[in-house]
């Protein structure tokens, strides 16, 4: 048996009480020995009140020809794994399988229904927060966005004029000045951005501010249609656009090479993710599937007055249909809240012959896969942060030769973070958050002839949040 601990040493995570307890529990009732000998334990500090996971979980493999694998994986949450709950948890994941109701079956993990789930948030976020009683905003680690923190704009909006200034010095500024914001939230950082530029315009008599098109994007239309009350004091430089963050250019070709800045904040971390190991200098892609244990279905049946046996079917067509499915939307929402509270995802791993045979996003090559692991631990599990690399080849394109690409967001810049702490996904009332591998979007970005680069996020003490921002290479 080998142990991990993928955490940092803190006295909140009783790391070496959850050890003690594990193995008191099997002296006491051991595994099948072949088991043992092959078995992997990871212990993590889930930081997320609301996740995935089961206190004990685990995950089974299956070799490159699809038969089962002896390598087994046992995943304590040492946040949840209790000293009352541990050795029933430890005895239920050596038994026989477990008891629940699976929603689909095993897929890649950009895949998996819970991005479905998390479109659906974004659709009918209003609904949401009705029922609930607070703003998405709230369910944010420091109750905001550290979007609109007035420091973080002042300097977004100095560095962008500086680069006007350049632009104007050299007779290479456009006569419109396009700014694209994708993932526009509440709107209150585009207002803020805005009110602070045409401040600064007016003090320094440029005549910029009448230049700029400032378009604000997002796929919900319902969050457009809340940033477009934000920045009601901007309308007449303002356009409203409706996009998919993944895929920019799709909607937005015509500006290919026109635009001067394009700013995301917390988008890559809520865009589909794949996940991938290196153990024993092999390979495994992480496949999983959502369910909800036997307990949660029998008592969302019994609360929202369903068929148990109907289940599965249910949730499918409300994923389709949406509150609206239910004949009342209010009790259509809280079916809704209750299925995503019990959602759990089961995992296994699976064993490719190469990297050559991974599923790959695309621009997402072997190649890179193997730079970005060049100095990483030894066994590693990461991110392909799938999403986001979709999201940023498709944006790229649109930069102004001078322009500069900037994204606020949860990156890991080194490999070496993923052995210090769990980097999800977890949930944020129904919407999914997840680290952005910012180590293979640097990878990503010098194949596509930009140098990426990472700041910390000073404004806020204690914020996670670091600073993407592009350079385009000579």
């Amino acid at each position: 048996m080998i142990l991990h601990i993928n955490f940092l040493p803190d006295p909140r995570t009783r790391a070496a009480s959850v050890v003690g307890d594990l193995l008191s529990v099997l002296e006491q009732a051991p595994p099948d020995p072949r088991v043992l000998a092959r078995l992997r334990v990871h212990l993590d500090w889930i930081q997320y009140r609301h996740n995935f996971r089961e206190p004990v979980c685990v995950r089974r493999a299956i070799d490159c020809r699809g038969a089962p694998s002896p390598l087994v994986e046992l995943a304590i949450d040492a946040r949840q794994a209790t000293r009352e709950l541990l050795p029933e948890a430890l005895a239920d994941a050596f038994g026989p399988e477990p008891a629940h109701v699976p929603l689909e079956p095993f897929g890649p993990g950009r895949s998996s229904m819970i991005w479905a789930f998390n479109t659906l948030f974004w659709q009918h976020v209003a609904a949401w927060e009705a029922v609930s009683g607070r703003a998405f905003e709230q369910a944010l680690p420091s109750g905001k966005s550290d979007a609109n923190h007035d420091g973080a704009i002042a300097d977004a909006v100095a560095d962008f004029w500086t680069l006007l200034r350049d632009l104007e010095a050299r007779n290479q500024l456009p006569p419109e000045i396009f700014i694209l914001e994708i993932g526009v939230g509440t709107g209150e950082r585009a207002a803020r951005w805005l009110d602070r530029f045409q401040q600064l315009d007016t003090e320094r008599g440029r005549g910029y501010y009448p230049r700029l098109r400032f378009l604000l994007s997002d796929y919900s239309s319902r969050i457009l249609d809340r940033a477009a009350q934000a920045v009601r004091g901007h309308q007449e430089i303002s356009s409203f656009i409706a996009l998919d963050a993944l895929n920019p250019f799709k909607t937005l070709s015509f500006l290919r090479y026109k635009i001067l800045h394009i700013h995301l904040t917390n988008v890559y971390d809520n865009l589909p993710s794949d996940e991938m190991v290196r153990k024993d200098g092999r390979f495994f892609q992480v496949e999983a599937r959502a369910y909800v244990s036997t307990p949660a279905a029998a008592a969302l049946a019994r609360d929202h007055d369903l068929d148990l046996a109907d289940l599965a079917r249910t949730i499918g067509k409300f994923l389709e249909v949406g509150p609206d499915s239910f004949a009342d939307r209010a009790r259509g929402v809280r079916f809704w809240q209750a299925v995503w509270a019990a959602l759990r995802l089961e995992e296994r791993l699976v064993e490719l012959e190469d990297l050559g045979a991974a599923r790959l996003p695309g621009g997402l090559t072997p190649a890179h896969i193997e730079e970005c692991l060049s100095d990483a631990p030894a066994e590693v599990r990461f991110h392909l942060s799938t999403g986001a690399v979709e999201s940023f080849l498709n944006t790229v394109p649109l930069l102004h030769p001078r322009g500069f690409l900037q994204v606020q967001d949860i990156f890991v810049t080194d490999m070496d973070e993923y052995r210090q702490g769990f980097r999800g996904p977890g949930k944020l009332d129904g919407s999914v958050v997840n680290w952005v591998n910012g180590a293979l979007l640097r990878e990503v970005g010098a194949r596509a002839g930009y140098d990426v680069h990472f700041a910390p996020f000073h404004y806020r003490p204690g914020s996670r949040t670091k600073i993407l921002y592009t350079t385009q290479r000579d």
